[in-house]
């Protein structure tokens, strides 16, 4: 039982809290941390439990990244890509289909690619979601070269 942003070993009540609210383990500072950035930011907490099963995949990503136009869940910068939780998986109206379109259009302009993943892939599948956003970084990382 061990923080997984600094490694501090946690005591059974940390962990506990940690892992029923947010799904990992963090240490009372980190958690206190993620606690604020989601009141702050809305950040759903799939979007940290993927942050944290990228950051053991060992790549290199920023939570709620600041693009220029609006915060983005997840931010890989090394490969350009930009990943959105759907944490409200419902059916989509126009006028979120077109918001996500534009939204979609402003990152490709700037060279990046976004994805969304609706939050209960995350839930259940955390391991297979993080394998193939590896997959993904590996071909965005082959065009990235061929440019």
């Amino acid at each position: 039982m061990a923080c997984a942003e600094c490694n501090k070993q946690l005591d059974y009540s940390e962990n506990k809290r940690s892992i029923d609210s947010l799904g990992v383990e963090l240490c009372s500072s980190h958690y206190k941390r993620m606690i604020k950035l989601m009141k702050s930011h809305n950040t759903p907490k799939e979007a940290i439990q993927l942050y944290y099963g990228l950051k053991e995949a060992g790549v290199t990503a920023m939570l709620e990244w600041w693009d220029g136009t609006k915060s983005i869940d997840i931010a890989i910068s090394r490969v350009k890509l930009n990943i959105e939780i759907d944490s409200e998986y419902h059916m989509m109206t126009h006028e979120q289909a077109i918001n996500d379109l534009e939204e979609a259009m402003h990152s490709f302009k700037n060279g990046f690619t976004t994805i969304r993943i609706p939050h209960v892939l995350i839930k259940y599948y955390l391991k297979e979601t993080v394998n193939n956003i590896l997959g993904i970084m590996e071909g965005l990382r082959v065009h990235i070269k061929a440019i």
